[in-house]
């Protein structure tokens, strides 16, 4: 881990100098003398070190008074991997704030969430952060700006009150001190139609009904078992593959969406088609999680690499992700219908369940046609309509109508021990669906599956022991980061979940 590292400034100059995209995220660059603040990997050339000054997010930088510089446009960085692969409570805390919890119910509802007081929050968040919650929050909204002035022709009213904003003085006043430039002098630079540089990707200025965007990562990612697994374990109505691209439907907190996802080199392409623009940001930060964005591969397969028998799975294909969820619920909901049956078969359970009680929503772009079905809805069916064992029908009502009145809560800002004691207490839980739901739902990066019969064929292939209590002694040597370990062995399998679809 690197936990505070701006304040490594020895280490920091030297990631300045050599232009290090792999410290995009965990730390930024205030240059003294111009007042602008830059990501390490900055195109220009780089100030003195003396004119240096580091801190640990953009809304630091900005609450100091830096703006952002217009070459690299810092406030667009990957997220510090720090958020994700942490359980405690600046971590939790910046989750929440990522899926929007403060523009929608303020700072005391961030608190009520954590159980923690707003002055304790606070308190930590600045000490390492070097900014509260309303200036993170803030950042965020000023980087929602920045997209949708650039990315639709919406009037900046619109984009005012879609990005978060109270009022269009306080949207003008922010971003012209976070960019330097007024609202209608962003739009006014980018021509209606641009070539981006680093792909030659060309892209126009959208409608309003459909966003194109690009999500950055750290290299390396490979898209093979990430899009591979989310595209085998779709859910028909819910979920497609078509042209290239991932689809899913996305049940948001103003409306719903649409939301396609395409693996390019350099950077995931991004279609949201979105019923209400306030949703833009919780879209993003949704999608991101979902495909493991902001992890960073680099400290992932480096600590793996030490073992000597995934050293050569490391080699063949670095950069794999953990394939997650954008709703906990409903990826808890799917692993109960994935005990002990085949893919197809969990599949098709899923799609009577959408069917009968999704919402329906319209695709003209696709073949998607409903929502997944919220717990509420699916707390009032008839348990004699499922068509599973009785055991399991049991597992699945507890655990949906825990869901729907509150009792059992799943969510980025979830405890993880909590969470895992509290599955692990409904009928039906064992090892597997607790840890897949830790590792897929909750983003523990150290969640690990040694009962999981892929895993342990695996491991006889490879030569490592097969019985759980082995394996699990011996992946103490991957730790923090044994979730990775896991699709690194699954990858040895040829089930379809390790294949890009053609």
């Amino acid at each position: 881990m690197r936990n505070a590292m701006h304040t490594d400034t020895e280490h920091c100059v030297r990631a300045v100098q050599s232009k290090d995209a792999r410290f995009d995220g965990w730390f930024f660059t205030a240059v003294l003398t111009t007042r602008i603040y830059c990501r390490p990997s900055c195109p220009v050339v780089p100030p003195k070190p003396e004119n240096m000054t580091f801190y640990p997010s953009a809304a630091a930088c900005q609450q100091a008074g830096f703006r952002a510089c217009k070459r690299c446009r810092p406030d667009t960085s990957p997220g510090s991997p720090e958020w994700n692969q942490r359980a405690d409570l600046v971590a939790r805390a910046m989750r929440l704030i990522g899926d929007g919890i403060v523009d929608r119910e303020g700072v005391p509802g961030l608190a009520a969430r954590l159980g923690y007081s707003t002055r304790q929050i606070e308190r930590q968040l600045l000490a390492e952060l070097g900014a509260g919650p309303l200036a993170l929050a803030r950042a965020q909204r000023a980087q929602t700006a920045r997209l949708l002035v650039e990315t639709t022709a919406l009037p900046m009213a619109e984009i005012a009150f879609a990005a978060g904003f109270s009022s269009i003085r306080t949207f003008n006043d922010t971003v012209r001190e976070v960019f330097a430039l007024s609202p209608s002098e962003l739009r006014d630079r980018l021509p209606k139609t641009r070539i981006h540089a680093h792909s030659g990707m060309r892209t126009t200025v959208s409608t309003p009904a459909a966003l194109n965007l690009r999500l950055p990562f750290r290299a390396p990612l490979n898209p093979d078992n990430l899009f591979g697994h989310l595209a085998a374990t779709a859910v028909p109505g819910v979920e497609e593959w078509r042209d290239g691209a991932y689809r899913r439907t996305l049940r948001l907190p103003y409306g719903h969406g649409i939301a396609a996802l395409t693996p390019t080199p350099d950077h995931i392409a991004c279609r949201l088609t979105l019923s209400d623009l306030r949703d833009l940001p919780v879209a993003i930060s949704r999608c991101r999680r979902m495909l493991d964005l902001d992890a960073d591969p680099v400290a992932v397969d480096e600590q793996l690499r030490t073992d000597p028998v995934l050293a050569p799975l490391v080699a063949k294909a670095p950069g794999r992700r953990v394939p997650r969820t954008v709703d906990e619920a409903e990826f808890a909901v799917r692993a109960v219908l994935g005990q002990q049956v085949s893919t197809a078969a969990a599949r098709t359970h899923a799609a009577r369940l959408v069917t009968a009680y999704g919402d329906p929503v319209d695709d003209p772009e696709g073949g998607l046609t409903h929502l997944f079905p919220a717990p509420q809805s699916l707390a009032a069916l008839d348990p004699e309509s499922l068509a599973m064992p009785r055991s399991r029908r049991t597992t699945f009502t507890t655990l949906v109508r825990q869901l729907a009145d509150g009792t059992l809560h799943l969510g980025v800002e979830s405890d993880w021990p909590e969470a895992r004691a509290r599955l692990l207490a409904l009928p039906g839980f064992g090892p597997w669906t607790v840890d897949v739901i830790a590792m897929r739902a909750l983003g523990d990066p150290d969640a690990f599956l040694p009962t999981d019969l892929g895993i342990r064929r695996a491991a006889q292939e490879l030569g490592l022991p097969s019985t759980p209590a082995a394996l699990t002694a011996r992946a103490a040597a991957w730790r923090p980061w044994r979730a990775y370990a896991v699709q690194y062995l699954w990858a040895t399998d040829s089930h379809p979940i390790n294949f890009l679809p053609v």
